[in-house]
């Protein structure tokens, strides 16, 4: 057995936040704060109170679920973006440096430029589109040059079934509409916030164990499709499973991305290569859709 250890989880209440809080229960003693904690600061935009929070707990692991998430909003408070992804993990970085602490921290398939149509490896060069994806590598960044202890995890398109997500979002349109547009030269693979989270918490038993395995991995489902494919699957999967669906197989269209005007531009192969992760920590990481069809049950129940 581990010697009891002390987490510290920030964004509890985000999507993997939320799963974390269950997945790293068993691991030890679990403080788990959001942004609007009252008794120790949780919010990641205050940097000095978060510094003092890791300060007044002591603890082994930190785990850092917050993040500015909103990609479009974060081209016009990219400010705010680069405090809570880039300069907050920073901080944490530094104390846990400090103190001997490992920290776990999640980072994005938006750190690559999303050319070519080969999985991206960990030590692939970074070349972000956009302001979110450029604070999140910063906070990549920041994290090494601190020189803790650390595990970071790159992933893609997360999805929980507690909160909104694209999947629930195109069956309440499929159940609204007769015809859909979706994205079709964006491909990545959607990533349950249930798998980060338990796939966190093996890689968390076997570092403290084997510290050779602390570092930088990709995690992400496998396989992949497009935005396209999601819906489509996501729509034949709420059809069969009995829901009111309005829209046909056939009126879903695909459509380039220049279709939909964003404020951020988005990489088009947002492929990961989790090689690195399964062999180091024994792993099998399931097809995207088992998932998703499990969300979707969940969410319709």
């Amino acid at each position: 057995m581990m010697h009891r250890m002390k987490i510290l989880l920030l964004g509890k209440n985000g999507q993997v936040g939320w799963e974390l809080q269950r997945s790293l229960a068993p691991l030890g003693e679990l403080v788990a704060l959001g942004s609007d904690s009252t008794d120790l600061c949780g919010d990641l935009s205050n940097l000095a109170g978060i510094a003092a929070t890791v300060r007044a707990l002591a603890p082994d692991i930190i785990v850092n679920a917050a993040a500015h998430t909103f990609v479009d909003r974060a081209e016009s408070e990219p400010e705010l973006a680069r405090l809570i992804n880039a300069q907050a993990p920073g901080v944490l970085a530094l104390e846990a440096a400090r103190s001997g602490a490992l920290l776990v921290h999640y980072s994005t398939d938006y750190v690559f430029d999303g050319s070519g149509d080969q999985a991206w490896v960990e030590t692939d060069a970074a070349g972000p589109l956009n302001i979110y994806g450029k604070s999140k590598f910063e906070g990549e960044q920041a994290i090494l040059a601190s020189g803790c202890r650390h595990l970071i995890f790159r992933t893609s398109w997360v999805y929980a079934a507690r909160g909104t997500n694209f999947a629930k979002t195109m069956v309440r349109l499929a159940q609204e509409r007769e015809h859909l547009s979706v994205i079709d030269d964006q491909i990545g693979a959607p990533t349950g916030a249930d798998l980060l989270a338990d796939v966190t918490a093996h890689a968390l038993r076997a570092t403290v164990r084997r510290p050779e395995l602390l570092g930088l991995y990709h995690l992400a489902a496998s396989g992949n499709t497009s935005w396209h494919g999601y819906a489509s699957f996501v729509i034949r999967t709420a059809r069969g499973a009995g829901m009111d669906i309005k829209v046909a197989q056939d009126a879903i269209e695909r459509v380039p991305s220049s279709s939909f005007v964003t404020a951020a531009a988005r990489p088009h192969n947002s492929r990961l290569n989790t090689n690195k992760l399964e062999t180091a920590f024994d792993l099998h990481l399931p097809d995207w859709q088992y998932g998703v069809t499990r969300m979707l049950t969940e969410v319709s129940k």
